[in-house]
């Protein structure tokens, strides 16, 4: 049981960084968009987005144990 148990706490403390980043994402970008900004700043704002969907998306599948 311990080895399950501790692979549970392992993925919990996964999940809970990704979720924290995703949250600072989520406030940085509505301050961003709040502020006006003009179509280079929104472009550039979009490929940031890309870039950490991405990386969110990956540490996803790679802290996901194979069923």
């Amino acid at each position: 049981m311990s080895v399950e148990f501790d692979a549970l706490t392992a993925q919990v403390a996964a999940n809970t960084s990704a979720e924290a980043s995703a949250v600072i994402l989520i406030e940085a970008i509505a301050k961003q968009l709040a502020g006006n900004p003009t179509p280079a700043q929104v472009s550039a704002l979009s490929a940031q987005l890309k870039t950490s969907a991405d990386a969110l998306g990956a540490a996803v599948v790679a802290n996901t144990p194979a069923a």
